[in-house]
Formats: structure tokens, sequence, C-alpha cells
């Protein structure tokens, strides 16, 4: 065969090694570790075996087709979450954390009440439930909103609630 499937749980040899096994025959076919886990060891035990590609099991029978083609053509196949891991591995940067951090970053130029009334507008506060919560004028709320969509250069209430979404005050209490 010119590719082969090869699940990573066998009950003789494991995947891995059969992996090992076959790409060191001289006429070896190309072989796609198929599997339900992604954990990173896995995958990356898995190339250095020389996998030319890693599909999870549950991805759609038109992909693994598709993916068995690329390879046969000679192009490596990842599924996308294993090549979000393998990106978050080899930059060290997890997409949802570096978003955190530079959602915090920009915030961090609000001072502590354009602070509450972000998060109270992320929590969908109006204005006038914004200054009852935070002991304000519904003027000072409305002062207050106008100024964080200028120091944050932002255009409306829905774009301060992704950012403090984003930078996980929402998630806290108060």
């Amino acid at each position: 065969p010119d590719v082969v499937l090869m699940d990573i749980r066998m009950p003789t040899m494991d995947g891995l090694a059969a992996t090992e096994a076959l790409r060191r025959r001289p006429d070896a076919p190309e072989v796609i570790v198929l599997t339900t886990f992604h954990a990173d060891e896995q995958v990356l035990r898995a190339l250095r075996a020389g996998a030319a590609g890693f599909v999870l099991k549950d991805t759609a029978p038109a992909e693994i087709v598709a993916a068995v083609r690329a390879v046969a053509a000679g192009e490596p196949v990842l599924s996308p979450t294993v090549t979000q891991q393998l990106i978050t591995q080899v930059t060290g940067v997890d997409p949802q954390l570096d978003r955190r951090r530079r959602a915090s970053d920009r915030l961090a130029a609000l001072g502590e009440r354009e602070r509450e009334v972000a998060v109270a507008v992320g929590r969908g506060g109006s204005n006038a439930d914004i200054a009852a919560q935070l002991f304000l004028s519904v003027a000072t709320v409305k002062a207050h909103v106008s100024r964080i969509l200028t120091k944050l250069d932002l255009n409306n209430r829905v774009q301060i609630a992704l950012l403090a979404h984003d930078a996980g005050l929402l998630d806290e209490d108060g």
C-alpha cells in the first residue's frame, strides 16, 4: 500500500512501534496515525516514528480520505487540534492565554473606576444599573463609558464587554 492508516493502540504492537517498523522498510508506505487521543507526547512520538500524518478518529470520513490523498501526494497532514497543540508547544504561546494577556494589557490603561464600569458593562448592566451598583450618577457612568471607549479606541459597549471577557474579568466575583 502507499498509505497506511495506523491506530495508535493495537493489541500486540502499539501503532507507534508498528509505524517505526514500517518506515524502516525500503519500500515503506506513508503512515497516518489515527487515534482518539491527541496528547502532545503521542503526536511527537508519532512524528518521530516517521508518521506523515496524525488524524483524530472523530474527523469526518471525507477529511480522512482527503488526508490519505494528501499524504499519498507527499504532503504532511495534522488535524487542526493537533496543529494548534504543536504551535503552542513550539512557540510556548497558548492562544487563549495570549488573548487574555493582550486584553489585560489594553485594560491596564483604565483607572480603577473605569475598570469597574467596564466589568459592569461586560456583565450587561445598563447605565442606570451600573450607577446604582457603583453608587454613581447615570451621567458619571456615561462619562466613564465614553472615556473607556476613547482610551481603548473602541466603538461601542459590545466591544468593551468582549475586551472584559477576553481579559477574564467577567469570571471574577465582584
